[in-house]
C-alpha cells in the first residue's frame, strides 16, 4: 500500500464519517492540532526516559498518547453525518479526566508552593513540557470551536484537554524538582 493517496491533492480531505472538508476546515484544525501535541509528546517522553526519576511519567506520557489519538477520531467525525460511527469509536469519559486530576495531585504533592509566575525554561525536558502545555492549549481552542459551531458531543474532550494542559504544567515543575532545576521567576522589572 503507497503512503500517498493523492485524494488530498485538490486541498480537501475526508472526515472518519467519510464526509470530504477542506482542509482548513475547523475540525480538521482541531484534530491536527491534536495530533501536534501527541507527536511533540514524543519528544518530551525522549528527553524525560534518561532520568530513573521520571520513569513513572514516561509510562503516563505514553498513556496520555492512546488517549489524544480517541480525541483525534472523535473530533474528526461530524456527528451530523454518522452519530451511531462517533458512539461507537472509544470515549473519553470521566476516568480519563479522573487519571490526569490523580496524576496531577500525585506530582503537586511533592512540589513546593508556587508563589511566582515562572517562565519556561531552565532545563530541555521542563521547556519541552511547557511547549506540550501551549500546544494543548491551542487544541483546546480549536476543539471548543467545533464544540461551539457545530454542537458536538465533546464535552468530556473539553475538560480533557484543560486538565491535560494543567498536567503539562505540573509536570514541567515536577521534571525541574527531579532534575534538580531551579524554576526561573518571572522578573517583573524586565
Amino acid at each position: 500500500m503507497k503512503i500517498y493517496t493523492k485524494v488530498g491533492d485538490n486541498g480537501t480531505t475526508r472526515l472518519v464519517d467519510g464526509s470530504c472538508v477542506e482542509k482548513h476546515n475547523p475540525r480538521v484544525e482541531a484534530y491536527g492540532s491534536v495530533d501536534e501535541l501527541n507527536s511533540y509528546l514524543g519528544i518530551v517522553i525522549s528527553e524525560i526516559s534518561q532520568t530513573e526519576a521520571l520513569q513513572t511519567q514516561h509510562v503516563i506520557l505514553q498513556k496520555l498518547q492512546h488517549h489524544l489519538f480517541r480525541i483525534g477520531s472523535l473530533v474528526a467525525t461530524n456527528t451530523d453525518k454518522d452519530l451511531n460511527l462517533f458512539q461507537s469509536l472509544p470515549q473519553i469519559d470521566e476516568s480519563h479526566i479522573r487519571f490526569l486530576e490523580q496524576n496531577i495531585d500525585m506530582l503537586t504533592a511533592d512540589l513546593p508552593l508556587l508563589k511566582n509566575f515562572i517562565l519556561p525554561s531552565g532545563h530541555m525536558a521542563v521547556a519541552s513540557a511547557h511547549v506540550a502545555r501551549t500546544l494543548c492549549r491551542r487544541a483546546e481552542r480549536r476543539v471548543s470551536e467545533v464544540y461551539q459551531t457545530n454542537q458536538e458531543n465533546l464535552q468530556n474532550v473539553l475538560i480533557y484537554l484543560n486538565r491535560l494542559s494543567d498536567y503539562f504544567f505540573t509536570l514541567a515543575r515536577y521534571i525541574g524538582l527531579k532534575t534538580n532545576t531551579a524554576e526561573v521567576i518571572w522578573d517583573k522589572s524586565q
